[in-house]
């Protein structure tokens, strides 16, 4: 197939093809962080092309597919650094008699048979009536409650896992002024802004200690949900449909936590962009790769939207008399 289109820039390169062709042209060892949502096997069908892996005939064929994935990104990730994967439990059906399949547990076990160590599993809190006005899931509902409560279930958190690659890291990643933007809902306290911009010796900088204490639960029940690039106009008539964009502020702490600015972060399911978007707004370099051709346009789109506000607010910060490296 090879690559169809591509944009490439000293802050990006998007391509529209398979995530296996394009990997397979890159250096070993030449990408400091992954960050992606895999096609979630058995629960959406995000396009009819034969290389999806959503297309996959059962959730065997879709994990052999995705082996050669998790490998290739082995090979390209510098060693000793990580790869964030977006995922959540997969429902057997909406009936309210169906059960859950552990999606996150064979990405787990699957990782740990390329070379990848387990690490972290953050809990991304979802509020229940918001899903189910969402998705319609028949288990949610206050009236399956009052009919039956043993066939109820819950709003599944998204999850992020975090696998750390094999080797050893010659490249830290620091926070010499510690945490300094928070991505999240919650209203920080007055005396914790106070240290905002602090300089001095880290053990007393509250404000990055405040945004650590957030970042360090294995419950992140502070994401804004709704807080995501736009993505209806990238739906088409062969789409079943479609689950919201990883939200940012789970991209943006990911990017802080596990890359520094200038690195490369590679995203092999670009989807509307929204990873890429990110690495961009944040200081990095991204790599973004979609195999549909109308969630391409729309990321390239929010990718440039995204480079636009990024020379604004270094046209502001120069106005100011800042030094901008």
């Amino acid at each position: 197939m090879g690559v169809i289109e591509q944009e490439i820039n000293h802050r990006y390169a998007l391509y529209l093809g398979d995530c296996m062709d394009v990997m397979g042209a890159m250096a070993d060892a030449s990408v400091h962080l992954s960050l992606y949502s895999p096609p979630f096997g058995g629960l959406y069908q995000y396009s009819s092309d034969e290389r999806d892996l959503s297309n996959s005939l059962d959730r065997s064929e879709f994990f052999e597919h995705y082996a050669f994935v998790v490998r290739e990104l082995h090979r390209v990730t510098h060693p000793g650094r990580m790869s964030a994967v977006h995922c959540m439990d997969i429902p057997s059906g909406n009936s309210g008699l169906d059960h859950l399949k552990d999606f996150p547990g064979d990405i787990i076990r699957l990782h740990e048979r390329e070379g990848w160590a387990y690490v972290a599993r953050y809990h991304v809190w979802k509020e229940p009536l918001t899903v189910r006005n969402r998705t319609m899931t028949k288990s949610l509902s206050h009236k399956m409650l009052t009919v039956d409560s043993t066939r109820c279930s819950i709003a599944n958190a998204d999850y992020l896992l975090i696998f750390r690659r094999s080797g050893q890291n010659s490249l830290p990643v620091v926070h010499p002024n510690g945490l300094t933007e928070y991505a999240g809902a919650r209203n920080m306290p007055a005396d914790v802004l106070e240290y905002r911009g602090w300089t001095g010796s880290q053990l007393e900088n509250k404000y990055s200690h405040w945004i650590w204490r957030q970042y360090a639960s294995a419950f992140w029940d502070d994401v804004r949900l709704d807080r995501v690039l736009p993505y209806k106009p990238a739906r088409d008539a062969e789409d079943e449909k479609h689950v919201h964009p990883l939200q940012l502020d789970v991209i943006e702490r990911a990017l802080v936590l596990w890359s520094n600015p200038g690195e490369t972060v590679l995203t092999p399911f670009m989807g509307v962009g929204s990873e890429v978007y990110g690495a961009v707004k944040n200081g990095r370099r991204g790599i973004g790769v979609e195999l549909k051709p109308s969630y391409y346009r729309q990321a390239r789109q929010n990718i440039d939207a995204a480079l636009k506000s990024r020379q604004s607010e270094q046209a502001d910060l120069f106005c100011d008399g800042v030094s901008l490296k």
